[in-house]
């Protein structure tokens, strides 16, 4: 039986077999029996990990260690409220943090980064949705659409691709004027609009090159 530690554009931890390109951290949230008993720890520091680093052995939910959380991509784990880790993915990291300081005037330090994000995650927390039209939508947010069924889409220029766990599924053309509810935090929206280019999933691409 899957274990609940897989993440949804939502944030949201759910039970289900397909593992994805990225893990993640964001403290200890499962008890010593595998169980996961909050999606919320007292850590601002929401990590984007690589699946393997230096031969580290990873032992899922291992008693009083931190738990491994597993995205279909990078975007995914961006919408999520995570930021690329300082250790494993260095090079994603500075280039994460010094996009986004650049645009927003903070030092390019982890602590202001999430500072900005904890703030971000608590406002989606109190239900405080931010609603864009598509043109101001920078490639690799996610979104729902406004008057849709609750799926959620990837922007990728232009075109957008329905999530699933397993992958992309759906293209569709994305109006300039369509309105949306993002679910990409704020300071993730800075640094994409200021070029930062998040991982995405082969299923992406494949879909577009159909089309």
């Amino acid at each position: 039986m899957p274990l609940q530690n897989r993440v949804t554009p939502f944030s949201r931890i759910e039970a289900v077999p397909e593992r994805g390109l990225f893990m993640g951290n964001r403290g200890r949230l499962h008890d010593d029996h595998r169980r996961l008993v909050s999606t919320w720890c007292r850590s601002r520091a929401w990590l984007i990990c690589a699946l393997g680093f230096r031969g580290r052995q990873r032992t899922v939910m291992a008693p009083r260690a931190y738990t491994k959380l597993f995205f279909l991509d990078e975007a995914v784990a961006l919408a999520a409220g995570h930021r690329p880790c300082a250790e494993c993915r260095r090079p994603a990291f500075r280039a994460f943090v010094t996009t986004w300081a650049g645009a927003t005037g903070h030092p390019p330090r982890a602590t202001a980064l999430d500072a900005a994000l904890h703030r971000d995650r608590v406002a989606r927390l109190a239900g405080q949705a931010l609603r864009l039209r598509a043109g101001s939508l920078p490639f690799g947010a996610f979104f729902v659409l406004a008057e849709g069924d609750g799926t959620p889409w990837v922007a990728l220029g232009g075109t957008a691709a329905a999530w699933s766990h397993g992958g992309y599924a759906r293209l569709m053309v994305l109006p300039d004027a369509l309105e949306m509810d993002v679910l990409t935090p704020g300071a993730t929206l800075v640094a994409l609009r200021a070029g930062y280019r998040p991982i995405l999933h082969p299923s992406a691409a494949k879909l577009q090159t159909r089309a």
